[in-house]
């Protein structure tokens, strides 16, 4: 039995559908993401599960009770808002020791429990620090720890690293997600971040327009793409419009030339796209690849980006290490494998 249970839930404000007909399911230990554009209805279903909106058809189940009609306060879910909500009276220790209290704990377990919290987040020797001497990434994780204080069966994760800088950002993904498998808690991450997505879950629930496109493990999403939309949301893609030919196997007709497809189902003369990753494209000096010509060359460090030419108003993004060996101008070869990218039929 999965430990959350979402079936077949909608949700309408006015004329506005937010969820439609959306059922997910969350294993115990899960560190699951609900990934999407703003607008898709990744908040609202997880304001759902905490009991902030009420579904108008569906359930939500929570280790196999029914949580219709449980207010908040009364599920084992607790949630972390994107803004942290710390409450500035009250020192480190106060404010992860909250929840403690309003559960009626007693004085020596709040004092053991917040003790293993600071421990489990690296802030041992700042109970007595007040909010406001606290940098950014210090009280993301106090509102972490206080999240967690109470021990909840779920924890639901509100965009919490949106408000940290980009370094900061990618330390705490991996603190965040060190904290998840230490304590085996189920975490629930809401984000439009797609990096940040792939680096924290096990599993990826793709929404778009209040439904869901896909459900599944990072290297599922990025690699095996369900529709158009996931390939061209989660990660950087080439997509590239064109046609099957069916003659002598399958290809696939770009602009640029014909490709030779190890994929191609569909019918001979089908209007298809194919979504091709710029890491799964390699540039040569020469060969048998399609020809094209470096138009701009972007340096990130590990890997270098270029943009090749290879059509009229058509080009390709291209990853590579050794991108640096490369000139503007220069002609080029473009090497494609049969099984790189996915491809896909007009109508999606």
């Amino acid at each position: 039995m999965p430990l959350l249970s979402v079936e077949h839930a909608s949700k309408r404000f006015g004329a506005v559908v937010a969820l439609d007909d959306v059922s997910l399911t969350v294993d115990s230990g899960e560190f699951f993401a609900l990934l999407g554009p703003s607008g898709c209805g990744k908040t609202t279903l997880m304001r759902l599960v905490a009991g902030f909106e009420t579904p108008d058809s569906g359930r939500v189940t929570l280790a196999g009770q029914d949580l219709a009609g449980a207010p908040p306060h009364r599920r084992p879910v607790n949630m972390m808002f994107q803004s942290y909500a710390l409450f500035p009276h009250l020192n480190v220790f106060d404010n992860i020791a909250f929840g403690l209290r309003r559960q009626g704990a007693s004085r020596v377990a709040i004092q053991s429990r917040v003790a293993e919290l600071l421990d489990i987040v690296q802030m041992q020797n700042l109970g007595a620090r007040r909010i406001e001497q606290l940098s950014g990434g210090q009280r993301q994780r106090v509102a972490l720890a206080r999240a967690l204080a109470p021990g909840p069966s779920l924890l639901l994760l509100d965009e919490p690293l949106a408000a940290l800088d980009r370094k900061l950002r990618e330390e705490m993904q991996f603190q965040l997600k060190d904290i998840q498998r230490r304590l085996k808690t189920s975490f629930v991450i809401v984000t439009h971040d797609q990096d940040e997505a792939l680096a924290l879950a096990d599993r990826i629930a793709v929404m778009r327009a209040g439904k869901i496109e896909q459900i599944g493990s990072p290297p599922e999403i990025y690699e095996r793409p369900a529709s158009r939309f996931v390939a061209g949301f989660v990660g950087a893609t080439n997509m590239i419009e064109g046609f099957v030919a069916r003659d002598d196997g399958g290809w696939f007709v770009a602009p640029f030339g014909r490709l030779k497809r190890a994929d191609c189902a569909l019918r001979d003369g089908a209007r298809a796209a194919l979504s091709l990753r710029p890491e799964q494209i390699v540039v040569a000096r020469d060969g048998e690849g399609v020809p094209g010509v470096v138009e701009d060359i972007a340096f990130r460090g590990e890997t270098t980006q270029l943009r090749i030419g290879v059509a009229a108003r058509q080009a390709l993004r291209v990853s590579c290490t050794n991108g640096n060996r490369f000139s503007l101008g220069e002609p080029v070869r473009l090497m494609i494998a049969p099984d790189a990218g996915v491809l896909f039929a007009e109508a999606e």
